[in-house]
């Protein structure tokens, strides 16, 4: 994975969303309008951390996050998410 030149602060994260599901299990094609917001997603970069509470997450965890937690933005025309890592519910 090359260096990501941008580096969040503090206790906050950066993650590109993972595609959202365009086919059921059943095989049934789900248009965009009718797509849920994807709640996976690995992470880029990583800050350092509170004063007293270093970080757990690591650049390259799969993570799934609260349906609507962090902020979208766009950097060199690539989506990603910045969120602090409380939003993070699970790691795979």
């Amino acid at each position: 994975m090359s260096k990501f030149k941008y580096r969040p602060l503090k206790d906050r994260i950066l993650v590109e969303s993972h595609k959202a599901e365009a086919k059921t299990a059943s095989g049934i094609i789900i248009p965009d309008s009718a797509q849920e917001k994807p709640q996976k997603g690995t992470v880029i970069a990583v800050g350092d951390g509170k004063k007293d509470e270093p970080m757990t997450l690591k650049v390259g965890d799969i993570v799934i996050y609260a349906k609507y937690g962090g902020t979208e933005i766009n950097i060199d025309g690539t989506d990603y998410l910045i969120m602090r890592e409380d939003d993070i519910l699970l790691v795979e």
